[in-house]
């Protein structure tokens, strides 16, 4: 993985307004695997969850996987993080937090390709353990 040198570019006034590059996505871009390293951020998005939502408590993750799967139907790429820990509260929002800066990482690898990219719902789709016991989303599964 390379961050590329912008030190040399021109400061400009920049805004997003936030379909995505699917096949390129599944390949090598100038930074490297767009899949392969999104899926590395996601895990470390996880682990930093404390240090961006506001009243969150830092966890000690036992486990998290960040699977990012192409969907060549819709041309869509499916994000799904998975974390697993032992204590009083639990890891929904590491889960959460691993697809958000998973999916922001994809945007940020392929944007010279597609600028119109589409961040799609992200929503809780299983969790187990503590006071509330097991949820399962009916509407994702």
């Amino acid at each position: 993985a390379v961050m590329v040198d912008v030190s040399g570019k021109p400061d400009t006034v920049r805004f997003a307004v936030a379909t995505e590059a699917f096949e390129q996505a599944k390949t090598a871009t100038k930074k490297g695997s767009p899949i392969m390293i999104a899926e590395l951020a996601g895990i470390m998005g996880a682990k930093k969850t404390s240090d961006l939502i506001p009243l969150c408590h830092p966890l000690p993750l036992s486990n998290v996987k960040v699977e990012i799967s192409p969907d060549a139907a819709l041309s869509r790429l499916h994000v799904t993080a998975r974390a697993k820990t032992t204590g009083k509260t639990g890891v929904e929002m590491e889960a959460l937090t691993a697809v958000s800066v998973a999916c922001l990482t994809l945007y940020d690898m392929l944007k010279a390709i597609d600028k119109s990219m589409v961040i799609g719902a992200i929503t809780l789709r299983e969790k187990a353990g503590g006071k509330s016991g097991h949820f399962t989303n009916e509407q994702t599964t």
